[in-house]
């Protein structure tokens, strides 16, 4: 079959990437962190899911938000904002403050079954392969995804005592190298692959659902692969079994994704934030080793966003979990279940229930 797969604007390579920091890190000026600091104050009062980009105004932040929010949705896929005063704040206001920049950017939608809108990424001990398990409840390395927003957010509140570097890397790199090198295989990529929804089932849709990984449409590639998902949906008898060239197509879409030729590895410090645009970035994590005090552990926040005026989507997006009246996906939405933002659970929906997180008044 001859190589017709067409390829696609916006790819980058994380040694490029390595060389230009300027182009992805956002330090933060003294009137930008003035502008959180007026903020925080106002927000105060404000049921933390009830906050809008009216309720924060920020002169100075808000126009470098405005332009960082373009760059998002339709350049490059990521930015790295440094210097947000974390020590200063308690954890509520932290979140607030967390919420108002994500403000700017989208709207937050549900990250789980319990409608978690404002998510806690730290190691609870759970096991990676359990079908109702969520990577980002445990320590271990985690495979190259994206996750079913517009744009996801993470505000790092604790460190750990060693790995947990952030990797990313551009889905449009990956399938622009695999249309030259593999056309065959980024063809299998472009049919339904099958996913395990992990029992977070929105209204009137089944246990799992079809996505192909490359999604072409209107001019863009947008990329949804979460291989765990896959691998667990084969569980359910209905789903088609995973082929041997699906399973080829996989292992190579990994593979480059690991090389060092694509990804880019970044560390997080306190009070380090990173956007990320799931429909042109998969992102990843290595495995980390932890504090044993509690209030220790690595910790960060978590921000879905759902962003008007983000690329155009096929119909395989509604299939998925639906899409706002904007027409932009609402993250994960279980029947009765209310948006909320509970800083004392930081278990993603699991159940488990810690202790508040010992933070300075």
């Amino acid at each position: 079959m001859p190589d017709d797969l067409p390829r696609f604007d916006g790819a980058w390579t994380g040694p490029e990437m390595e060389r230009t920091p300027e182009k992805w890190v956002m330090t933060l000026t003294p009137d930008d962190i003035d502008d959180l600091d007026r903020a925080v104050a106002a927000l105060e009062q404000k049921e933390i899911v009830e906050i809008v980009k009216a309720d924060a105004p920020m002169p100075h932040l808000g126009l470098r938000l405005a332009k960082m929010r373009e760059t998002l949705l339709h350049d490059q896929g990521f930015m790295l904002i440094r210097g947000f005063p974390i020590e200063r704040y308690s954890m509520e206001q932290a979140a607030r403050a967390f919420w108002a920049v994500g403000a700017y950017l989208g709207a937050a939608v549900s990250q789980n079954a319990k409608g978690h809108a404002l998510g806690h990424v730290r190691d609870l001990g759970f096991e990676y392969d359990v079908p109702s398990a969520r990577g980002y409840q445990t320590n271990v390395r985690l495979p190259f995804h994206c996750d079913s927003s517009d744009i996801v957010g993470l505000l790092s509140v604790k460190t750990s005592k060693s790995g947990g570097l952030s990797s990313l890397v551009s889905s449009v790199a990956l399938y622009n190298a695999m249309a030259e090198r593999r056309p065959d295989l980024a063809r299998v990529l472009m049919q339904p692959t099958y996913r395990d929804r992990r029992g977070e089932i929105p209204e009137n849709r089944g246990p799992w659902f079809p996505m192909p990984v490359f999604n072409p449409h209107e001019g863009r590639l947008l990329t949804h692969y979460v291989r765990s998902a896959i691998r667990k949906a084969q569980r359910f008898d209905d789903v088609p079994r995973i082929s041997d060239e699906q399973r080829e197509a996989f292992d190579t879409l990994d593979a480059l994704a690991d090389g060092p030729e694509f990804h880019l590895d970044m560390a997080f410090g306190p009070g380090d934030m990173q956007f990320v645009c799931n429909h042109s970035i998969l992102h990843s994590r290595t495995d980390y080793e932890d504090w044993e005090a509690p209030e220790e552990k690595r910790h960060l926040l978590r921000l879905w966003l759902a962003c008007a005026g983000g690329p155009a989507l096929p119909a395989s997006y509604e299939e998925q979990q639906g899409l706002n009246d904007d027409g932009r996906p609402l993250g994960i939405h279980c029947p009765g279940v209310v948006l909320n933002a509970d800083l004392d659970v930081t278990d993603g929906g699991a159940g488990t229930t810690v202790e508040r997180l010992k933070q300075p008044a």
